[in-house]
């Protein structure tokens, strides 16, 4: 019976497709004058079918045509803006399911004339193409048109559009990949992301006497880290934020993986309802926590989209495939070696709390292929820890403890063929 069930629904799945595509030719036909010397005005491609899934760091477009498409890429600037030039082109699936979101903002396609159309997103920023393929659907019977968006700064995307060229859309239209490859670091250099916790709307905890936001505290923080490491000879650390802006999670992430980060330190200073507690805490990620404390804090931090109205979206199977592969495995393994080294280097240094190094499922930690740790440098909620996290002096000393636990860590991986 089950079987009988299958065959009748891919009967009914073929037939449905057929009907789509005889229904947009028909509306093509009516609609296009036909061009005595063109195939493709004559016979236009048919997109039957379309789906956008992903948030705003990393957006995915799907589309699915009867043949292969030619395409090429094109990228416009005040407002920033995607173009996507196709042959004649019927569009046959329902508006709702190309509706904007993610990265993009406004989505429109349609005819540009008798021999071609053309897809333009309208992006949120500064966005680029990180993929754009053609590739044969699972069935056989088609082909699927692939964009893979993810945000950039300004100045990439300045440097996309002066770079690019319109004359020649054949030769755009056969890459696989719609820009260059990220540029790399010099040789040689080991590369720190540095994550100041919260930013923008998102102001996180507040101090339990000078009511200072966490925001302010964690981005210090993160400057004095980046300015001692950046003295070291061969290290290069760069920030995730430089001021007072709102990242999403999956920015921050972004961010560090598109700079080939080989270390992501994310800094944080909450509160707690025991006002006694005090102290450092250093996490790495995991699918299951490790307490209920570490539980209930990944469960705050991952609110952080929510409370600048983001949406958080799970990811597509594309994605996810991405972020569980078997990288991850030794990622981790990295992750807790640092988390050891930066507790070896507070020791009788810097206080902390009873079992300093827990584990959550915190979505800032997500990178598959970037060892990273959260680090609770302390509690705003605690009276002395809430004066020494506002101590420049205090600062200073945490850097240096954390530069010399990258250092070691740093070169435990070289001596280890890494």
């Amino acid at each position: 019976m089950f079987k009988r069930a299958r065959i009748a629904a891919k009967s009914a799945a073929r037939r449905s497709i057929i009907a789509r595509r005889v229904l947009a030719a028909l509306l093509a036909a009516s609609l296009l004058p036909v061009a005595a010397n063109s195939v493709e005005a004559r016979d236009p491609l048919l997109a039957y079918g379309a789906r956008i899934v992903g948030d705003d760091a990393r957006t995915r477009i799907v589309i699915d045509f009867d043949r292969e498409p030619r395409f090429s890429v094109h990228y416009i600037a005040n407002p920033e803006r995607i173009v996507v030039d196709l042959p004649a082109t019927a569009f046959g699936f329902p508006a709702k399911d190309l509706a904007a979101r993610g990265l993009f903002k406004d989505i429109r396609y349609g005819k540009m004339d008798e021999e071609s159309a053309r897809i333009v997103l309208t992006t949120v920023g500064p966005v680029k193409l990180a993929l754009a393929k053609v590739q044969v659907d699972e069935t056989g019977n088609g082909h699927r048109l692939v964009l893979d968006a993810e945000m950039i700064d300004k100045k990439a995307f300045a440097e996309l559009v002066k770079t690019q060229s319109w004359s020649d859309p054949t030769e755009a239209a056969q890459t696989t990949s719609a820009i260059p490859a990220p540029e790399k670091a010099a040789p040689g250099d080991f590369v720190i992301a540095v994550d100041a916790g919260h930013g923008g709307i998102d102001t996180g905890a507040i101090g339990v006497d000078t009511k200072t936001e966490e925001k302010q505290v964690t981005l210090a923080f993160a400057k004095a880290l980046t300015d001692r490491l950046n003295k070291e000879p061969g290290i290069k650390a760069f920030l995730t934020r430089e001021d007072d802006e709102f990242l999403s999670l999956s920015q921050r992430v972004l961010i560090a993986r598109q700079n080939h980060a080989g270390l992501f330190i994310s800094l944080h200073a909450d509160t707690l309802k025991q006002k006694d507690i005090r102290g450092a805490t250093v996490y790495t990620i995991s699918d299951k926590a490790s307490d209920k404390l570490a539980a209930d804090l990944a469960e705050r931090e991952n609110l952080s989209d929510q409370i600048a109205g983001k949406e958080t979206v799970a990811e597509p199977p594309e994605v996810a495939d991405i972020l569980l592969d078997l990288t991850r495995r030794e990622t981790q393994a990295f992750s807790i070696s640092l988390a050891e080294s930066v507790l070896s280097s507070f020791k009788d240094q810097v206080g902390t709390i009873n079992n300093p190094h827990r584990h959550a499922g915190f979505r800032v930690l997500q990178a598959p292929d970037v060892p990273s740790i959260l680090l609770e440098i302390g509690f705003l909620s605690n009276a002395e820890d809430e004066k020494l996290l506002l101590d420049e002096a205090w600062r200073g000393k945490i850097a240096g403890l954390l530069t010399d636990a990258v250092k070691r860590y740093r070169a435990a991986v070289m001596a280890n063929g890494g």
